[in-house]
């Protein structure tokens, strides 16, 4: 049994990894990297040689986990696919928006290669998708034969780990991971007996979780700023991802409206958000979420869509715009609203999931109120931050310490440390060397094979 990282960058993103049981290969994932253009965002699958993959297992839906796909099953199109029926209805609508900013990207970053895949191509990929539901156990491989299960991860609607085993070997794959519950999303639930090679997330291992933090209290302060924003007539711009995080900060809206703890007030979703909430909206019995049966888009009754071709925003006060994308990138609904909710002290800004550093939104993090910040990489101009800026920790990842419990707990032989930044990983690494001195814990390099 060997895993090998196809992951070609060393940071989150382009998540893709080899399985190989004997003679049968399995691959986990297979992102594309947000900081990259052309090809150089894709995983290494180039050291695939063409067709011999029996089978790629996808554990959620974001492009970093799925955004390579088409490239793969292309290469390989006798591999089976198989995810949750949620993975695989927001998938699809993802993959083919992923299709449209490429070929904007085309043109803007003078990037021939793009688009690297068609909408064709992707509607031809959903046809071979299977969907496999928590704990339903199924089988691959003709000559060893694999058992494979998924169990709920609690990152967002449909996201899982993945549990693997042959001949006595046990092999799990966490994703992306929650071990709390959201406000949409239950908790993981994740395998409770012993595993042997546990390959684990550390997306939050440099990032320490306040003393006392509780989701409640985090809830209770975002509600305050919200509330007061409101009261003194101006307008509230929560930059949110289409997916998952946005569905998550509607319900939360309306929890706050329902306990009087936020003044009801008209919410405004755009962009790629109303076809990701359609979707949610479809599953709204599913069990691993919470709030079952309602449904956002018609149970709502404030919530107002903008019209796709809204290139002059309106700001309109007493309102909370909910708009993708969540780190305000270029040529998106929250961008084109940033100059106006910036530009008044009344309005409010506020952030509840990450925002890389080099983006509109990381910026504008870093500057804060009373700076400046350039928010198109075509011009110089800088804009004065008069708004407050606000920070909350929302996030669909678990803290590190959570991890760190789990790995330990599940006894494994090996540890194997993906998804998370150099200081991330080397945290993870310090801390379960400690804990587990009879283990190997490694930080698989690009490309690098290891023996289980």
């Amino acid at each position: 049994m060997r895993f090998q990282n196809l992951s070609r960058h060393t940071d989150i993103g382009s998540n893709s990894y080899l399985l190989e049981v004997g003679e049968t290969r399995i691959v986990l994932d297979a992102g594309s990297h947000p900081k990259h253009t052309g090809k150089d965002t894709l995983p290494q699958f180039e050291r695939l040689s063409r067709d011999t993959v029996d089978a790629i297992l996808l554990s959620h839906p974001h492009l970093d986990h799925i955004g390579g796909l088409p490239v793969l099953m292309h290469q390989h199109p006798n591999a089976a696919v198989a995810m949750t029926e949620l993975t695989r209805e927001n998938g699809g609508a993802l993959l083919h928006n992923s299709v449209n900013v490429m070929k904007a990207q085309r043109e803007e970053l003078n990037e021939p290669s793009y688009p690297l895949y068609s909408h064709r191509q992707v509607d031809e990929a959903e046809r071979s998708w299977f969907s496999r539901e928590v704990g339903e156990r199924f089988y691959i491989g003709d000559r060893e034969r694999l058992s494979c299960e998924f169990f709920q991860a609690g990152h967002v609607l449909g996201a899982v780990g993945i549990a693997i085993e042959f001949d006595g070997h046990r092999f799990f794959y966490t994703g992306d991971v929650h071990f709390e519950d959201q406000t949409m999303t239950r908790a993981a639930e994740f395998p409770a007996d012993k595993v042997d090679t546990l390959v684990i997330e550390t997306t939050r291992g440099d990032h320490v979780r306040s003393p006392g933090y509780t989701r409640e209290d985090e809830k209770l302060r975002f509600a305050e700023v919200v509330a007061s924003t409101l009261e003194r007539g101006g307008s509230v711009l929560i930059p949110v991802f289409a997916f998952g995080k946005t569905q998550e900060l509607l319900l939360m809206l309306r929890e706050l409206f329902d306990s009087g703890l936020v003044p009801p007030a008209p919410v405004h979703i755009g962009g790629l958000s109303t076809k990701m909430t359609q979707i949610t909206d479809r599953f709204s019995n599913h069990p691993g979420r919470n709030h079952r049966g309602f449904k956002i888009l018609e149970d709502f009754p404030s919530l107002n869509i903008l019209p796709r071709d809204h290139r002059e925003p309106e700001l309109l006060p007493g309102c909370i715009y909910a708009l993708s994308s969540g780190m305000m990138s270029e040529h998106t609904v929250s961008h084109r609203f940033a100059r106006r909710i910036l530009s008044s002290p009344k309005n409010a800004l506020l952030f509840v999931g990450y925002a890389e550093e080099s983006t509109p939104g990381g910026r504008i993090l870093e500057a804060g109120k009373g700076g400046r910040v350039t928010l198109s990489s075509h011009s110089d101009y800088e804009t004065e931050i008069k708004c407050d800026v606000h920070r909350f920790d929302f996030s669909g990842h678990a803290p590190r310490d959570q991890i760190a419990d789990y790995a330990v707990s599940r006894e494994p032989g090996t540890v194997i440390l993906v998804h998370g930044d150099e200081p991330a990983r080397q945290w993870f690494h310090a801390e379960l060397s400690e804990r587990l001195p009879k283990a190997r814990i490694i930080i698989p390099a690009p490309g690098q094979v290891i023996d289980l």
